[in-house]
């Protein structure tokens, strides 16, 4: 969808363009530059990279869109991510790994997958509805090898590309005062 401009329009109060338009126009509408209200996040085990991106996400943009992540398979929670991400001051306690099939919900309208796996999984389950599926190629970190401190090298390396394209993706803005 390149060349989508932002539009302006001057609704009722309390009025979203949403109820004026059919969904799949919407779906059409969150292109590069326009924020979509529903994300999924996927890799390969929902294990290292999507639920980077998924902390990165929610911390970003709270209240403001909502965000998932899942995995092809099932992985284990990896200690180097709790690591990188705690540096950040997000905490990843509370995160378990899923998969596609154990999403409960479904309405995103945006699924940014970072495995080629994950991004051949999320367009054969999407195929049948209007829903945007980019693939942002992501290294994958638990394939570093050397110490413990080259190791978190290339995790740091994989959240801050995950947060610098999230932030333009998503068109992320400094809050006032910042």
């Amino acid at each position: 969808m390149r060349g989508v401009q932002k539009l302006s329009l001057l609704l009722p109060p309390g009025r979203s363009i949403g109820s004026y338009l059919p969904s799949c126009a919407l779906v059409a509408m969150t292109g590069p530059g326009l924020r979509p209200t529903a994300v999924l996040f996927a890799c390969s085990m929902n294990a290292v990279r999507s639920p980077m991106a998924e902390a990165l996400a929610k911390q970003l943009f709270p209240n403001q869109i909502y965000v998932r992540s899942a995995g092809v398979r099932p992985g284990k929670i990896d200690p180097f991510v709790d690591a990188v991400m705690a540096e950040i001051g997000i905490d990843m306690s509370q995160h378990q790994p899923k998969t596609f099939d154990d999403l409960d919900e479904s309405g995103f309208d945006l699924v940014l997958t970072l495995a080629p796996e994950a991004h051949h999984k999320a367009l054969e389950l999407t195929r049948t509805d209007a829903v945007e599926v980019e693939y942002w190629p992501t290294m994958d970190p638990t394939v570093a090898t050397g110490s413990r401190e080259q190791i978190l090298n290339e995790y740091r390396a994989v959240r801050d590309q995950l947060s610098m394209r999230i932030k333009k993706r998503l068109d992320w803005a400094p809050p006032p005062g910042d």
